[in-house]
């Protein structure tokens, strides 16, 4: 793991583990979008998206995910001058206000400028496949890069080819690690990428699930693992109103708290969601729990 990946995660593990302090870090969702499934539209002038951004860093976020492409299934993809005009004023303010900022692009060109308005780590929902500048970018910023399992574009990965896997776990985890290859090769040092499995891009529900069931294997690859569940659908399949609907995305939030109860059992590093209190009490239930079965220190120890 990267100094700058580290240094986000500070402090240590063990220190988290003595004092039940949760391990797993919160990534807070800045959609400065129209079209976003959860809250598209909400925040999408500058001032409202920078308040928000604040808001959840305030309520315990550490990071605070900033993007202007929804990447929801259908969904049409905005210019680069206008994905570029709706992240980077954000980014800034953000960055300006001492919070840990993420841009999240596919392009090279939103991720550069991104970065000199003060980002401080590059999400990358295509892992890099979307954007041929992308590797070399990443590779001379030296930044922590999320490197998510991708199969295609909104208008597409839903496709049935897409979406076809034997088995999804060691098909999800076998091509992420033959993206790092790629990325590697093309300079970006190991220790600055993080994982993530891509819940509902080009997967079916059935695979979402199998998927969180397994995290552990994504985790055992060896890389810090990012999950991004919050408010998708599959959740709201399970969480239906009494006469069958589906939860609607922002009624799903208790849904996603316990999928970042799992994913912190699993050993991921970070968890990205809308709503940041009810994960922050899951993690808190699974830190106290996890120190409570800590052996004890020994006699005389002084502590």
């Amino acid at each position: 793991m990267n100094a700058a990946i580290s240094a986000i995660t500070a402090p240590e593990a063990v220190t988290r583990q003595q004092t039940g302090v949760p391990a797993t870090l919160i990534m807070g969702v800045v959609n400065v979008t129209p079209d976003s499934f959860s809250d598209g539209g909400a925040w999408f002038g500058e001032d409202d998206a920078v308040a928000h951004g604040l808001l959840l860093a305030g309520q315990g976020a550490a990071i605070v995910d900033v993007g202007g492409e929804s990447t929801r299934p259908g969904a049409a993809r905005p210019s680069e001058a206008e994905e570029l005009r709706r992240v980077v004023p954000v980014v800034r303010r953000l960055a300006a206000a001492g919070l840990v900022v993420s841009a999240d692009t596919m392009r090279a060109s939103v991720a550069r400028a991104a970065l000199e308005a003060g980002a401080a780590i590059i999400n990358d929902v295509s892992g890099g496949q979307a954007d041929p500048q992308m590797a070399p970018l990443i590779a001379s910023a030296g930044v922590p890069f999320v490197l998510m399992h991708w199969r295609g574009h909104s208008a597409t990965m839903q496709s049935g080819e897409l979406t076809r896997y034997d088995d999804v776990v060691s098909e999800v985890c076998a091509e992420l690690l033959t993206r790092v290859e790629a990325m590697t090769a093309a300079g970006v040092d190991p220790g600055q990428i993080i994982l993530d499995p891509g819940l509902g891009f080009s997967k079916t529900a059935g695979h979402n699930w199998q998927l969180l069931a397994r995290l552990d294997e994504v985790a055992g690859l060896g890389y810090p693992v990012l999950l991004g569940a919050s408010r998708k659908r599959f959740l709201g399949r399970i969480d239906r109103a009494a006469d069958g609907t589906e939860a609607p995305p922002g009624d799903r939030d208790a849904a996603t708290a316990a999928t970042s109860l799992l994913a912190a059992q699993a050993g991921a590093w970070c968890v990205r969601v809308h709503d940041v209190l009810p994960t922050l009490a899951a993690l808190r239930v699974e830190a106290a729990t996890r120190a409570a079965a800590a052996p004890a220190p020994p006699a005389g120890s002084g502590r």
